[in-house]
């Protein structure tokens, strides 16, 4: 079923705040299948087990290029060092170093100053003219 999957700076304009997601692999080639992916079906069932919402994203939006979607993940937890379900999230993704847990995968987050950058975007029509002209 087709399905219209957000840029992760739009996700972080909506919300008002800094952005927290999951990116895999990225020099996946064309013979391997994000959808197959062990470490994101592991980080899926663990954020589904902790009730923890998330949805597919894209990269940062861009009007110089156009990305396929690898799979990312935003995951709608607040990017605050004393937030008790960040803290479970960074725990599981990340060792105490801040390296990440997992081979495959980055925990990332975008900040909200950098997603406002691209505020225009969020005008009526502004893809659609976008589109017409690339």
């Amino acid at each position: 079923m087709p399905q219209v999957i957000r840029h992760i700076d739009a996700i972080a304009r909506e919300k008002q705040r800094n952005v927290l997601f999951v990116i895999f692999h990225e020099h996946l080639g064309d013979d391997i299948d994000w959808k197959e992916l062990p470490i994101r079906k592991t980080i899926i069932d663990w954020l589904d087990k902790h009730n923890m919402q998330w949805e597919c994203c894209g990269h940062y939006a861009s009007e110089n290029m156009m990305c396929s979607y690898r799979g990312q993940i935003y995951i709608d937890v607040p990017f605050d060092e004393s937030n008790p379900e960040y803290q479970k999230l960074r725990d599981f993704l990340e060792h105490p170093d801040g390296t990440m847990r997992y081979a495959g995968m980055k925990f990332c987050y975008d900040t909200l100053d950098h997603a406002m950058e691209n505020s225009h975007h969020d005008a009526p029509g502004f893809w659609e003219n976008w589109a017409e002209n690339f």
